[in-house]
């Protein structure tokens, strides 16, 4: 098979993956007794934001399918998409409406860590999620400040995740010991990298938090490059940047979401009014630039909230400043303010990728540099650089 064959098979199976991802999967919740989730498969933990558009407490999904040419899509349930999974003759296969377009379908196995409790009894599955390809997350806390002063982003659902699962998924905010003995658990998997994230706190708590974390990793792993990325809110003040980096984080993250200024003030209204306004948050990226390097430092955008010239603009003006800006699918959450709207169509989402990762290759930015700036490397942006670079 020639190069651009393989390519246009493989960009076959994105597609699907992509379509997947954007309208969800329709599932009776009931064929999952057919599945051994939580033993070998591995299961949700709705530690930060719940990917499901329908709430389903007490009930298991599963994290992840495997597409047969090997690329992963997260578990999205919807019961209006025209895909559907059902449990046929003992296996599990994926419909588009009436057509059988997998035969049997591969759920991802469960990580030996998720079966590991820290030294105080606590599961690890929920201080650090598994996202793949040697990437773990930690949710530090399953809450955001900017819900008591009525200031939460318009698309986000983090509250409202703990509301539905924290209690049935024992899911708390996370010590900094807890956080250093699962990484160190996961990392003996193979892991090597680490993302900590979480809902907005005051700011002179955080830093002193991310630091008390950084030490308890590096002394649980014996890692002093613990392949770090801390995701924290535009600061006032800078000179924190300088101690996040003396602490041993790798990357830093600083998540605008919404590129147009406009746009900005009303879906972030927290982001906008904490954090000393959108002009803040690019001198803080910049900044953060200075201390961490090129490509060392991330913006993540929700992709479909603003036009798609928008979105477009952000990534070229952040990439050829050395910045790694991510559209990410807006995925419409259960409970965020937005539940009931819809996400562009799978084809906006598609073209906003390809472009991204043409941007990217026009920048030089590296695989290991993407890699390491995001908290995941299994979205659709990912596969699509990966099969341009001849990763796969």
């Amino acid at each position: 098979m020639s190069t651009d064959e393989r390519k246009t098979v493989l960009y076959e199976e994105l597609r699907l993956k992509n379509q997947l991802l954007v309208e969800g999967i329709n599932v009776d919740p009931d064929i999952f007794k057919n599945l051994d989730l939580g033993g070998t498969i591995k299961e949700q933990v709705n530690a930060l934001f719940a990917v499901d558009h329908h709430g389903h407490t007490g009930i298991d999904f599963p994290a992840c399918i495997i597409l047969p040419k090997g690329f992963r899509v997260g578990f999205h349930w919807d019961k209006g998409s025209q895909y559907s999974l059902k449990y046929n003759d003992g296996r599990f296969q994926l419909f588009d409406g009436d057509k059988l377009i997998i035969d049997k379908v591969i759920f991802e196995k469960r990580p030996n860590y998720y079966s590991l409790k820290t030294s105080d009894g606590t599961s690890m599955a929920t201080v650090a999620q598994d996202y793949g390809y040697n990437h773990v997350f930690v949710a530090y806390s399953n809450e955001c400040a900017l819900k008591d002063k009525g200031k939460d982003c318009l698309f986000c659902n983090i509250n409202a995740t703990k509301d539905l699962y924290a209690e049935s998924q024992n899911i708390k905010w996370k010590t900094a010991k807890q956080i250093g003995e699962t990484v160190a658990a996961a990392y003996k998997e193979g892991n090597n990298k680490v993302t900590i994230s979480g809902g907005f706190i005051p700011e002179r708590r955080e830093v002193d938090y991310y630091i008390d974390v950084a030490e308890a990793i590096k002394e649980y792993t014996g890692l002093q490059d613990f392949n770090g990325t801390a995701t924290i809110g535009a600061p006032l003040d800078f000179s924190v940047f300088d101690k996040y980096k003396e602490a041993g984080y790798r990357t830093v993250a600083i998540n605008l979401e919404v590129w147009d200024e406009n746009i900005f003030k009303t879906i972030c209204p927290g982001k906008s009014e904490e954090c000393g306004g959108r002009e803040n948050w690019l001198n803080a990226i910049e900044y953060a630039l200075k201390v961490f390097g090129k490509f060392k430092v991330r913006s993540t955008f929700v992709s479909g909230l603003e036009p798609k010239s928008s979105i477009l603009e952000a990534v070229e003006y952040l990439v050829s400043r050395g910045v790694i800006a991510s559209p990410s699918q807006w995925n419409v959450n259960v409970g965020s303010a937005l539940e009931g709207h819809r996400t562009p169509r799978p084809e906006w989402h598609f073209e906003v990728a390809t472009k991204t990762v043409a941007i990217y290759r026009k920048y030089g930015v590296t695989w290991d540099e993407l890699n390491d700036a995001n908290a995941s490397a299994d979205t659709l942006i990912h596969d699509i650089f990966r099969v341009e670079e001849g990763l796969v």
